[in-house]
Parts: C-alpha cells; structure tokens; sequence
C-alpha cells in the first residue's frame, strides 16, 4: 500500500494541475499558504463532447492565473459559459468578476452580493450548462454560504472548502457554525452511501479517491476535537485562548489565531447543546 493509500480520503499523488475526471479539469491557482495549502483550486467542468464549460471558483485576482484558465478551456476547445462560486472567500471569488469581463459569463452564488447577473444558486437547483449536469448540494458550515456540486455523470463532488484534500477544514466563528457544518457532513456522506459519490474534488489539495472515507474521517475528527474543548473547558480553560493552548500545543503557533475562531465555534456549539 502506497502513503498516500493509507492516509484518509486516499489523496491522489501527483501533479495537482490538470484532468482529474472525465469532466473535471483542475488549475492551481499560484497562491499557496498555510492556510491555502498548495493553492487554490479552479475547476473546469465540461461534457467531453461540449463546447461549453463551467468554472467554479475562478480564485484570487492574479491576472496570468485568470488567463490560464481562460487558455486551458480554449486549449480543449471549450468556451467558458458559466462561473459559479463554492463560497465568498477571497481565495475563491476574489477574481470572479475580472473573470466574468475576459469571459463574458454570469457569475452564480448563493451571496447576492457575489453575484454577477440575475441567477443565483439555491438547494435543489441543476446546472445544465452544455450538456453537464451539476446539483446544487447546500453546505454551511465552514461558512453561511458554502455550497458543494455534485457531479454524477463523474460520481464526484466539488467540495470548496468543506471537505479539502489534505489535513480539516477551519469552521470559524462567527461566520462558521459547527452544528451546521456536521449537518453538512452528514449530507455529504448520505451522496456517498445513496448516490455513489466515491470521488472528491476539494478547493485545495489532491483529489481524494474515497469519498466516504474522508468524510468519516471529517465526522470523527470533529467529535474528538469536540470531546478534547469539553474536556479542557470542565479542567478550567474556560477561554478560548487557553483552550488553544491546551488543545491545540501540537499545532504550529503561527496557525492557533485560527484555532481560536474554531474553538469559539466549538464553544458556542458545546452550550447550545448543555454540555457546557
């Protein structure tokens, strides 16, 4: 068994550019970090026998990042005719409206204020964009309007923020809410179990090939996390600082002011349900 085989999720090794499904071609935006990971992920979605494609989230304002996209569609002889966003951070949709002007396509969200046209993006909704069909799967959580896209014809799903292809996802008060986030967990394994979704395509990091396994993984993490602020709250640290220090000593420091947006989220969950 490879490394990669044995790590949840089983990550997919390799360049992360380039075709990742019949119809799901990625290019990685040039903006790695810590919190970014390798970078953004802009997927380009099309029916191989199409001419049209869909981008969801085109990523930062980084001119040749944009142009790249716009170059790999054309290169597969595609047009892009429709952008859609994951949700409103800015490694997301900080480029969607330049990249509605090189492309001359709508923007769709389900932030009114992303938007770039009359259409939004609502639970239920199917984009059929040149023969391709996506599902709106609603997703909040990581934030109030993250959303995810099933893609059947690939048995896959873009997940944005809310499953990534290496390492948890932040759900950060105020904007994240944990209850909403394991509800979307759930969600998403129920696509798994009923709808044969055996395949990830995250916001950032490698595809994963076992769709149900990440996001158990996702769901038991959550809960031991959980279990570890209940604990160090019932031991007396009572703040969200010190809970970081206590919970997350094995993290790097430079990441524990984002730890504590989630502990807050986790606090705030913890009382909503009496256990602290």
């Amino acid at each position: 068994m490879t490394e990669a085989a044995a790590l949840p999720g089983r990550p997919r090794g390799g360049v992360l550019s380039g075709p990742a499904t019949d119809r799901a071609v990625n290019v990685l935006a040039p903006n790695p970090s810590a919190m970014t990971l390798d970078g953004t992920n802009t997927w380009i979605v099309a029916e191989p026998d199409s001419d049209l494609a869909v981008v969801i989230d085109p990523g930062p304002l980084h001119e040749a990042h944009l142009a790249e996209v716009v170059a790999t569609a054309e290169r597969a002889g595609k047009r892009v005719a429709l952008t859609l966003l994951t949700h409103g951070h800015p490694d997301h949709s900080e480029g969607a409206a330049r990249f509605a002007e090189l492309t001359g396509s709508k923007v769709r969200a389900l932030d009114p204020a992303l938007r770039l046209g009359d259409e939004g993006l609502a639970a239920g909704d199917v984009i059929t964009t040149g023969g391709l069909e996506l599902r709106v799967v609603p997703t909040p959580g990581h934030t109030a309007d993250s959303i995810c896209f099933h893609l059947p014809a690939d048995r896959a799903v873009l997940t944005g923020d809310t499953v990534l292809g290496r390492g948890t996802t932040v759900v950060a008060h105020p904007d994240g809410r944990l209850g909403d986030y394991l509800d979307s967990l759930r969600r998403l394994r129920s696509l798994t179990v009923d709808d044969g979704v055996h395949t990830v395509l995250p916001g950032h990091g490698p595809v994963l090939e076992d769709a149900q396994g990440a996001v158990e993984f996702y769901l038991a993490h959550r809960a031991h996390r959980l279990a570890q602020v209940e604990t160090a709250v019932e031991n007396g640290h009572v703040t969200a600082s010190d809970v970081v220090a206590h919970v997350y000593a094995d993290v790097d420091r430079s990441l524990w002011p984002a730890a504590e947006l989630s502990v807050l989220a986790q606090l705030e969950y913890l009382k909503e349900h009496g256990l602290i």
